[in-house]
């Protein structure tokens, strides 16, 4: 049995109130921590104090990244050979204009260029469509560039292709219990967004209505059709344009069955923590390569001939709109 004596009730009664005050001492901390470091979507390690949608530069100045060497990952997925030799002439004048070694970076996948990016190891991307949002939430990604025409033009459609021999398929609907070749969960052309669409205009549920399958790329798609190894895919317009171009499709091969409305290309971008003199730098060369000439004017022929300044909470709500659709059904 307890005996409880006076003095020993007077330290318990003293214990409970120590242990209140810690606790709403600690509510109160946390409130505060909140108020101080609001962040919406944002992963638990950033902050969006001017409510931009994209995370802050470090409060602490210490806390700046402001690295040697440079890391720049271009879209991952496509042609790395055709796209590390296009870059070259870009890599060569953001080095001259932020004097740092600046060193391409090849990642296979998007999943991959995130954690890179969230991880430090990759400092300026281009990110594609669908995945910008991820990219910004959970690595500190912050698009600040598209490809557009100097006129101040940009975007590219979502394309249903079949190929023209392809007698069956001629709307959405014809995909009902077919195969549609897709590239990848994170791709806004390549999935989000005609799943989305499939769902909205028809009631449509990848693996209920329609088999979903992923090519890896927008080029595996295209050139799937033509092949025969796909019957159906969703791609970017421009993909389409660039190969046939580069002769490794003939466009009369192909039949539009559905095109989309616009949306935002590739978003490129800094990790949020680079400093802000170097940020300066790197978008000044952005802002000062001269296009004409180059390989990359080749590569994005049909995209545009200019790097755009864009923000995310404006060019990229289309795409959180799609996102927020994909969550109705289940696939966000």
């Amino acid at each position: 049995m307890t005996i409880l004596t006076k003095s020993g009730r007077s330290f318990g009664i003293c214990l409970v109130l120590l242990t209140l005050v810690v606790g709403l001492a600690f509510g109160a901390g946390q409130r505060e921590a909140a108020e101080d470091c609001p962040r919406g979507d944002l992963d638990q390690r950033y902050c969006d104090r001017d409510g931009d949608l994209v995370a802050d530069p470090p409060a602490d100045p210490a806390d700046f990244s402001n690295p040697d060497s440079l890391i720049f990952a271009a879209v991952p997925g496509e042609e790395p050979a055709t796209y590390e030799s296009a870059w070259r002439p870009f890599i060569a004048h953001m080095e001259e204009i932020t004097g740092r070694d600046v060193q391409y970076f090849y990642v296979d996948s998007f999943a991959a260029q995130v954690e890179a990016m969230r991880a430090g190891r990759v400092h300026i991307a281009g990110v594609p469509t669908g995945n910008v949002p991820t990219a910004v939430n959970e690595a500190g990604f912050v698009p600040r560039k598209l490809i557009g025409w100097d006129d101040g033009s940009y975007g590219y459609y979502m394309w249903v292709i079949a190929h023209a021999d392809n007698d069956e398929v001629n709307d959405l609907e014809d995909l009902r219990g077919r195969e549609v070749a897709f590239v990848d969960p994170g791709s806004n052309s390549g999935f989000q967004a005609p799943a989305a669409i499939l769902f909205e205009e028809l009631g449509m549920v990848p693996d209920v209505d329609y088999t979903a399958t992923f090519s890896g790329s927008h080029d595996n798609s295209t050139i799937g059709v033509e092949r025969g190894d796909y019957a159906i895919a969703a791609i970017a317009d421009t993909v389409l344009g660039r190969l046939h171009e580069s002769g490794q499709v003939d466009r009369d091969n192909f039949k539009i069955v559905y095109e989309s409305e616009p949306f935002p290309p590739v978003a490129w971008g800094h990790a949020h923590n680079l400093h802000p003199d170097l940020v300066e730098d790197i978008f000044e060369a952005f802002r000062t390569f001269e296009w004409a000439g180059t390989e990359i004017e080749e590569l994005y022929s049909t995209d545009g001939n200019a790097f755009l300044p864009i923000t995310y909470q404006e060019h990229w709500q289309v795409i959180r709109d799609v996102q927020a659709g994909l969550a109705e059904i289940g696939l966000d």
